[in-house]
């Protein structure tokens, strides 16, 4: 039997906007986008070359959604960006304006440096040897 984790909900206050920055800043596929009425959509998007897991985008529709936009993790990193290249990818972010918390560290594991999307969440951008 094979498993995998097909869709991790991400909540967002506004899907364009969570779109605008996944797409353009972060260069993830948009990989659906249907209206279910009400105001309601499915955005799912993924890093480009991504098979099997995506976010959703989720908008927050009450309080309690709103509140947990950007600490759904309390405070601690919450998704891990897996690269090929740390170097060609941090500075292709750097320059789409992704504000990074730290400069880039080598750990055991390999090379990584903290970034915070636009609605709070904070990344890993991680490169491993």
């Amino acid at each position: 039997m094979k498993q995998t984790i097909g869709a991790i909900a991400l909540i967002v206050p506004d899907y364009d906007a969570a779109i605008e920055f996944y797409t353009r800043s972060l260069g993830f596929d948009l990989i659906e986008d249907t209206d279910l009425g009400n105001g309601k959509r499915w955005v799912l998007v993924a890093p480009k070359g991504s098979s099997e897991t995506r976010l959703l985008l989720a908008r927050a529709v009450n309080a309690s959604q709103q509140s947990a936009i950007g600490n759904q993790t309390g405070g601690r990193v919450f998704l891990f960006l897996n690269t090929d290249d740390f170097d060609r990818d941090h500075a292709a972010m750097t320059a789409a304006g992704v504000t990074f918390l730290e400069a880039p560290r080598s750990e055991l594991y390999g090379k990584v440096a903290v970034f915070r999307d636009p609605f709070g969440n904070k990344w890993d951008l991680i490169q491993h040897y």
